[in-house]
């Protein structure tokens, strides 16, 4: 498996500098940033696996950073890492979405797999996104599961008009197309 992009923000040069070697030679891509409006700058959806940001730093701080990435890409990969360890904060980056909070000093090792954790539950989200996707369809009947809100699998087989109306409020009516009413009135004839 193709190791992920990784975007790492912190404004302590030595740390960052240390920190995107360690995890360039586990195999990852690492883009770097010195502030929170810097990865602003260089991020765009689907572009990275995961961000790691400090908590804080000089102008926006890693829980802002949090909140504007969540707003550009709700399901984009985010650990905190912060010296300054604060039950207050860690609540407020968990409820933000954070995927992880880790404290300074840390051993590398406990981030990477802290980074492998984070990225394979993305992975995962974006299987079970695709699965969500699919819209179940009978291959004799043509009528379609609706799982919404239900466990998929569980749902009820209703006939494509109800399903229209139901979801899309669309009441359709019948009729022919112009092939099929040829077809129907040579039947006729």
């Amino acid at each position: 498996m193709k190791k992920q992009k990784i975007m790492l923000v912190d404004d302590e040069d030595l740390i960052r500098a240390s920190l995107a070697l360690d995890l360039t030679e586990a195999g990852y891509q690492v883009e770097t940033a010195a502030s929170g409006d810097e990865a602003l700058r260089l991020f765009s959806p689907g572009s990275f696996g995961l961000v790691i940001t400090d908590l804080l730093m000089e102008g926006m701080d890693g829980l802002e950073l949090l909140r504007r990435l969540r707003e550009e890409e709700p399901d984009i990969g985010v650990i905190i890492l912060t010296g300054y360890g604060a039950l207050p904060s860690a609540i407020e980056a968990i409820r933000l979405g954070a995927d992880d909070y880790l404290l300074k000093p840390y051993r590398f090792e406990e981030l990477q797999v802290r980074v492998n954790i984070c990225l394979e539950r993305r992975a995962l989200k974006k299987r079970i996104k695709l699965y969500e996707d699919i819209l179940p369809v009978c291959a004799v009947c043509g009528k379609i599961r609706d799982d919404e809100g239900r466990e998929p699998g569980s749902g009820p087989w209703l006939s494509m008009e109800q399903y229209l109306s139901r979801k899309a409020g669309i009441r359709p009516s019948h009729s022919y197309c112009p092939t099929c009413f040829e077809v129907a009135k040579k039947e006729l004839e």
